[in-house]
C-alpha cells in the first residue's frame, strides 16, 4: 500500500508540473527541444552581396526570369512596372528627416523610405537585366542621399531609420559587389550608414513594441555587413536573440511570455499590459497580435530578414528561432485564411492585415528546412506576387519564392 501511495503521489506531482495553468490558455503540445545554440559571432570574412539576398540567390532569380518561369516572371514584371524601377525617377533627399508618431509630421519620411526601396529595386533590375542604366540610377539615388542627410528627428526617428536603413545596404551590396562600372561615392555612402543610420538603430528600443526593435536590428545587421563592422554585427545578433523570444511566445516559455531584455517590463501584470492586455498564450502568438496583424507582420518580416542575412554570412540563426517563426507564421496565417477567432484570443476579435510578409520565411523554413507549414503555404501562394509595402518589405516572391540557395 505504501508503494502504491508513493506512485500515486509522484503521478500527481508530475501532472501538476506539466498541466497548463489557468492563465496559460488552451492545452498546448509539448514543444520540441530547442536546437543547440550556434555561434553568434560575426564571420571572419563577410560574404558580399550578403544582405537578405546572396549572389547564388540572385543568379537563381535571374535564370528563372530569363526562362519566363512562374511565379518569378510575374513578380519581375510587377517590380519593373512599379515607379521604383523607373529610369526617370528623381530622388528627394533632405538634410534632416523629421518623423513624428505615424509619420506626422512627415518631413521627408515617405521620400526617404521610398527612395531606399527604389535604390534596392534598381539594383535588382540591374542584376537581372545587366542594363547598366539601372545600376547608375541606384547609384544616383544613393549618392543624392549620402551627399545631404545628417540626422533623423522626432519620436519616430528610430523606426524611420530602421525602415530606410534596412533597404539601403541591400541596394549598396548588390551595386558595390556586382556592378563593374564606377561608383565613385561608395565610401561616402558607407560613411552615411556609419554616422547617420547605425548610431540610431544599434542600441535597439527595448520598451517599444517589438516590431520597432526587430526592424532596427535588421537595419543594424545589414549595415554591419556592408561596413564589415564585426562589433556592430555581434551587438545586433545579441539584441536579436533576446528580442525574438520576447516577441513570439512558445509554451515552453511557461505561463508568461519572456520580457524584452534590458527593459523595465518584468512583472506578469506589466507583461500582460505590454502584450495588449492578452493574458492567455498559445504557441505563435505575438506581442502585437492583439494590437493588429499589420504591425505583427512587420515584426515577423524583420525577424526573418535578419535570420536570412545571418545564414548568408555563415552563422545561421534560423536553428535558434525557427520554431518560434514557424508557429508565428502559422498562427497568424490561420486566421488570415478564415479560421474563426476563439474567445480567448484578443477578446474574440483581431484586426487582420498581416501583409505580404511570409514569402521569405516560408521559403526558409519549408523550402530549405523541410518544415510543414500548411497555413503559411496557402496564405503565401494566394498572395503572389508579393510586391512591396513601400516601407522595407520588397519583391520577396521574386527573390525568395522556391529559392534553394
Amino acid at each position: 500500500m505504501r508503494l502504491r501511495a508513493l506512485v500515486l503521489a509522484l503521478t500527481a506531482a508530475v501532472a501538476v508540473t506539466v498541466a497548463p495553468t489557468a492563465l496559460a490558455g488552451p492545452p498546448q503540445p509539448a514543444a520540441p527541444v530547442p536546437a543547440a545554440p550556434v555561434r553568434a559571432a560575426a564571420p571572419a570574412t563577410f560574404t558580399h552581396p550578403g544582405v537578405v539576398v546572396s549572389r547564388p540567390q540572385l543568379d537563381f532569380v535571374r535564370a528563372k526570369v530569363q526562362a519566363g518561369a512562374q511565379p518569378w516572371k510575374a513578380a519581375y514584371d510587377q517590380m519593373t512596372a512599379s515607379p521604383y524601377a523607373s529610369l526617370s525617377r528623381a530622388p528627394k533627399p533632405r538634410a534632416i528627416v523629421e518623423c513624428g508618431s505615424s509619420s506626422n509630421p512627415n518631413h521627408g519620411c515617405t521620400d526617404e523610405r521610398q527612395d531606399a526601396v527604389a535604390a534596392y529595386t534598381q539594383a535588382l533590375a540591374w542584376y537581372i537585366t545587366r542594363d547598366a542604366r539601372h545600376a547608375q540610377k541606384a547609384i544616383e539615388i544613393m549618392d543624392a542621399w549620402s551627399a545631404v542627410i545628417t540626422d533623423h528627428t522626432n519620436s519616430n526617428a528610430p523606426l524611420q531609420t530602421g525602415w530606410a536603413g534596412s533597404s539601403w545596404p541591400r541596394a549598396a551590396e548588390i551595386i558595390k559587389y556586382t556592378y563593374t562600372g564606377s561608383w565613385t561615392n561608395s565610401g561616402r555612402f558607407a560613411t552615411m550608414l556609419r554616422n547617420v543610420y547605425l548610431p540610431e538603430v544599434i542600441n535597439g528600443a527595448a520598451t517599444k513594441n517589438g516590431n520597432w526593435e526587430l526592424i532596427m536590428t535588421e537595419a543594424a545587421i545589414g549595415i554591419a555587413v556592408h561596413l564589415e563592422d564585426r562589433a556592430a554585427y555581434d551587438k545586433a545578433v545579441r539584441t536579436y536573440l533576446g528580442r525574438v523570444p520576447a516577441y513570439i511566445y512558445l509554451a515552453s516559455d511557461g505561463s508568461t511570455p519572456k520580457p524584452p531584455p534590458n527593459s523595465s517590463i518584468d512583472t506578469r501584470d506589466e507583461i500582460v499590459k505590454y502584450w495588449q492586455g492578452q493574458s492567455t498564450f498559445a504557441d505563435g502568438i505575438s506581442q502585437e497580435t492583439c494590437r493588429d496583424f499589420g504591425h505583427t507582420g512587420w515584426g515577423l518580416a524583420a525577424a526573418v530578414h535578419t535570420a536570412e542575412t545571418s545564414r548568408i554570412q555563415g552563422a545561421d540563426l534560423y536553428p535558434q528561432v525557427s520554431e518560434r517563426l514557424r508557429h508565428a507564421l502559422g498562427f497568424h496565417t490561420k486566421y488570415e485564411n478564415g479560421t474563426a477567432v476563439p474567445s480567448w484570443l484578443c477578446g474574440g476579435s483581431v484586426q487582420l492585415g498581416l501583409g505580404r510578409v511570409t514569402e521569405m520565411g516560408y521559403n526558409a523554413l519549408n523550402g530549405r528546412m523541410g518544415i510543414g507549414m500548411t497555413n503559411t503555404k496557402a496564405y503565401t501562394e494566394s498572395h503572389r506576387p508579393s510586391g512591396t509595402d513601400n516601407y522595407f518589405v520588397s519583391w520577396e516572391t521574386l527573390t525568395h519564392a522556391g529559392n534553394p540557395n
